[in-house]
């Protein structure tokens, strides 16, 4: 088990058997309040979104994508990739390489309601403007979640969600997807609709049954696994029988994280320990306690490799592959 003390803040130096990459954390809600220093409304600490990048970045993260739910959360995703890609190194190399989703989260298309024209126009400016900046690398986070319908019921949910598949066919986008406890309602729209879903999509924070999981392999689609994909002895075994080709990973920080409870940190090789302070006690360098970070992306692959009985690296790989044959053209 790989330690990280208080002494290696930066993460510069890496233990020689921790997986040093490439990921892509293909959900990030860079975004999040959290991030600047927010909790409650209440705040706590000051913005710390470059340390975190940078956190990231040197266990490997080499690829982020912040994920959007509303149309203001797409301009503001958009903006900080812009900000965080327009940083240099001393030699001018880019230091960050991050990208966005544009769409609209299940739980906000009330978003739609008397102005559904509107709405659909905004988010086709930044679709349209992300793709010249080569920063728009998906539609979503779209789908259902019947889990928070006192957000939004099924009806607009549904209604918002075909909408934005639309948006998928019109751009040559793929989709990142969003599925809550819908009673095959997902798995229905999806395969009614998938000759307008082209370019396919990620179903992400996957925690499903064995039933869900074939059925949308058998629409095509890419499973991304978070530390909430990994919480019960169930999902364990749903995750270990993810084909590799379709298999992609995520941290969906701040949230999402393996905790001690989880039966998956048996497999967790790389603890952050005393790389942490409550958010009370925040010092920059520090990771605040209780907030996920793309750091501990790690952590996901290594539970997968010890579910799968597979060399992590091998493993690793596969998966960055599989990211890039969706999201970025199929670069290497």
């Amino acid at each position: 088990m790989a330690l990280f003390s208080s002494a290696l803040l930066g993460f510069t130096t890496l233990p020689s058997k921790v997986t040093s990459g490439p990921f892509c954390d293909i959900g990030l809600n860079l975004c999040d309040e959290m991030y600047s220093g927010m909790y409650n409304n209440k705040m706590k600490h000051e913005t710390d979104r470059k340390l975190v990048l940078e956190r990231a970045k040197s266990m490997g993260v080499i690829k982020n994508i912040i994920t959007a739910g509303t149309v203001e959360q797409s301009k503001a995703s958009m903006e900080l990739v812009k900000e965080f890609n327009n940083m240099k190194d001393d030699n001018n190399n880019p230091i960050f390489d991050l990208y966005s989703t544009v769409g609209v989260h299940p739980t906000r298309c009330n978003e739609f309601v008397g102005q559904e024209d509107e709405v659909i126009s905004q988010l086709s400016k930044l679709i349209e403007e992300g793709i010249n900046n080569n920063i728009v690398v998906a539609i979503g986070e779209a789908g259902l979640d019947y889990d928070r319908l006192q957000f939004c019921d099924k009806e607009q949910q549904l209604k918002g969600f075909i909408k934005q598949i639309d948006l998928a066919q019109q751009f040559n986008l793929p989709m990142f997807l969003h599925n809550r406890n819908t009673n095959g309602d997902f798995v229905d729209i999806v395969n009614k609709y998938s000759d307008k879903i082209i370019n396919g999509g990620v179903v992400h924070s996957f925690d499903g049954t064995s039933d869900e999981l074939e059925s949308l392999l058998n629409l095509g689609y890419y499973i991304g696994i978070n530390g909430c994909s990994l919480r019960t002895e169930e999902s364990l075994i749903v995750a270990a029988s993810i084909p590799n080709e379709r298999l992609l990973i995520e941290t969906d920080s701040p949230w999402c994280s393996i905790k001690n409870s989880h039966p998956s940190m048996e497999y967790v090789k790389t603890i952050f320990t005393g790389c942490t302070k409550k958010r009370d006690k925040y010092e920059s360098g520090y990771m605040v306690k209780d907030r996920n970070e793309p750091c501990t992306i790690v952590q996901v692959v290594e539970v997968l490799a010890a579910l799968k009985d597979m060399d992590q690296q091998e493993l690793t790989d596969i998966i960055y592959d599989n990211t890039c044959k969706l999201f970025f053209k199929g670069e290497k």
